[in-house]
């Protein structure tokens, strides 16, 4: 049998290694595992609103863009409609927006009839 070739011989072969040699390089890496780096365009900080229908019923508040932001957010890093929300919440605070954020009810109501551009 071919696989039976090397048996004897196959616990003898040394495992590779990499010895690090510059450990503050290396710590910086394993730091910046955790960055993350989000911009939000002036076009989308803009167009976060809704514009106002001229049909019976209820406004909109956030415009569909919005709505595809967060919800895009929220498959990306796997998160639910709450936390969703609050992360949104938290972008938003750290770039210094003053954006309301959809609640997730609304994510939940308006991601179901999204037209995804």
């Amino acid at each position: 049998m071919p696989y039976k070739f090397n048996e004897a011989r196959r616990g003898k072969f040394a495992k590779a290694t990499f010895r690090v040699t510059n450990w503050a390089d290396y710590n910086e890496s394993l730091r910046r595992r955790g960055d993350l780096a989000v911009w939000i365009s002036e076009d989308v900080v803009q167009n976060w609103s809704a514009e106002r229908r001229k049909t019976r019923g209820g406004q909109a508040r956030y415009s569909d863009l919005a709505i595809e932001l967060c919800l895009t957010l929220r498959v990306v890093f796997n998160l639910a409609l709450r936390q969703t929300q609050g992360f949104i919440r938290s972008i938003a605070r750290l770039l210094k927006l003053e954006l309301s954020v959809p609640d997730f009810s609304t994510l939940s109501r308006r991601g179901g009839a999204l037209k995804i551009t």
